[in-house]
């Protein structure tokens, strides 16, 4: 079997007979990559805590048929507990893990950009000085960018108006104008549609300068798109602490 390393954040883990799991990560540059981690459930294990969701890895790996091996796990960044001590970073950051290997595309293509995204939008989860549900709304929309779905919160999604419009609509890509509202589109409030816009270019001084109201209006037009896209939404989203 060929070696090769690569680094990568643990996105989720099952076990796997009595003393394996399998591990699920995206990596920098193989992307998603499904490997058994054999006896890491032992105490004995000399790598088994490095290999929890949320933790950033050197590894070093074992091409197989159907499942890789790993053989070393090194740490690079350990923001399991980080994260898993504080319920909004930890909920956040579960859905994060959850996007990213729905938005990853297939096992061993790469996916380097959404790879970025996600170490980035960990380490501000881990460093606390952001709202747990922003930081996952931007990493969001912007992994759906990434992933060929941007939305349009400036001009109309559809002809290209320039705004400010009233309507936005999943299935038409962001907002659209009076005239190319489709049935059923909502209306947002000015202010939800600028923190929008904030959250999917960066803009973190409008963003933080919103309220509740608007932010949790916000988190629902996010999830209705992404939720479109991906054909049904997250599971981990209704535990996010809005």
């Amino acid at each position: 079997m060929g070696l090769y390393r690569d680094e990568a954040i643990v996105l989720r883990t099952q076990k796997l007979g009595e003393a394996d799991r399998i591990v699920t990560v995206l990596s920098r540059r193989h992307g998603r990559i499904r490997a058994v981690a054999r006896g890491v459930r032992r105490t004995s294990s000399r790598f088994g805590a490095r290999l929890e969701p949320f933790s950033h890895v050197d590894l070093q790996l074992a091409e197989g048929r159907s499942l890789h091996v790993v053989t070393q796990a090194e740490t690079l960044d350990a923001m399991t507990m980080t994260i898993g001590a504080d319920y909004p970073s930890y909920t956040a950051g579960t859905a994060m893990l959850e996007a990213a290997d729905r938005l990853a595309g297939e096992d061993l293509e790469p996916a380097v950009q959404q790879f970025l995204l996600l170490v980035g939008g960990l380490r501000v989860l881990a460093a606390g000085e952001r709202d747990p549900s922003l930081v996952l709304d931007a990493f969001l929309l912007r992994s759906l960018a990434v992933a060929g779905w941007a939305p349009s919160f400036e001009e109309c999604a559809r002809c290209g108006a320039p705004g400010p419009h009233r309507a936005f609509s999943a299935p038409t890509g962001g907002m659209a104008c009076a005239a190319c509202r489709p049935p059923g589109s909502a209306s947002p409030a000015p202010e939800t549609v600028r923190l929008l816009s904030a959250l999917l270019t960066g803009d973190w001084d409008t963003a933080a300068a919103t309220d509740a109201r608007t932010r949790r209006e916000s988190s629902g037009l996010v999830a209705a798109y992404l939720a479109w896209h991906l054909e049904r939404g997250l599971r981990s989203l209704v535990h996010v602490d809005r």
